[in-house]
């Protein structure tokens, strides 16, 4: 099915069904394509989840052309956690990979980004930039001031991911005062490679598209990479400090915004 602009929407997750078929996206993701497996992972239902997802809001993108009862309508979702309901709960899902204290310590209005996917069908199409845009308008609507979460390169070996972990580490730290650092038990060093030995181009081309786009938009890193064995991933914390963005970058996640008083 040709993914088809018109035909999608946007909307925080209401519906159980919603809910339930972010799951099953995420599984098809997360699991069938990339190996990822852990104690949230329901093979014969084949859905994706944890303990933490009644706290969060899940941002899906329906295509209105698929079935709902089939729970196949979500084709693209990001899950997300304002500060506040995070410390009601106790914890951000981050805590288990970084120590978050100096976000914590900070003072800014927090959102945590996690479990962004999109169908296979629909990549490379307008799903990732819809998603952003009402993502915008989220960020826009509870004033948040940085955003963070973990994106994931597929494979636990550092050293075929040397190229990509030390250009983000050499040239996208984030700032001292908000550099989170990877937990003791499961820390990499990023800085495998040295600067001159890393050619932009091709380090480019072979970063994921969805840490190219971060980094686009003004995105950093923090401290060390976290080896998640039971996913299969490598992780890094990216954050977005919405304030220290430049106009040219805030445009973006405002044009829905234009005209509002």
């Amino acid at each position: 099915m040709s993914p088809d602009a018109s035909c999608l929407v946007t909307r925080l997750a209401t519906d159980p069904r919603d809910c339930e078929a972010a799951h099953r996206l995420r599984y098809e993701v997360f699991v069938a394509e990339l190996g990822g497996d852990g104690p949230g992972v329901d093979h014969a239902a084949r859905l994706e989840r944890d303990v933490f997802d009644p706290v969060y809001d899940h941002l899906v993108l329906i295509d209105t052309r698929r079935d709902a009862a089939a729970l196949d309508h979500v084709v693209g979702v990001y899950r997300l956690l304002p500060g506040d309901r995070a410390a009601d709960f106790g914890r951000f899902y981050c805590d288990s990979e970084y120590d978050l204290t100096r976000l914590r310590r900070s003072g800014r209005r927090l959102l945590e980004l996690g479990r962004s996917c999109v169908h296979r069908d629909y990549r490379g199409g307008p799903a990732m930039f819809l998603l952003w845009n009402a993502l915008a308008g989220y960020v826009l609507d509870h004033a948040i001031e940085v955003m963070f979460g973990v994106a994931s390169f597929h494979g636990t070996d550092p050293q075929k991911l040397a190229v990509p972990l030390s250009w983000l580490h050499h040239h996208h730290l984030a700032p001292e005062a908000l550099r989170v650092r990877a937990l003791p038990e499961h820390f990499q060093r990023m800085d495998l490679l040295p600067p001159e030995a890393l050619d932009r181009q091709k380090v480019m081309a072979d970063m994921p598209a969805l840490i190219r786009a971060y980094l686009r938009l003004g995105g950093f890193v923090g401290e060390g990479a976290f080896i998640d064995t039971p996913f299969n991933t490598t992780d890094v914390m990216l954050m977005m400090d919405a304030a220290a963005m430049s106009q040219k970058h805030r445009s973006f996640y405002t044009r829905r915004y234009e005209g509002r008083e």
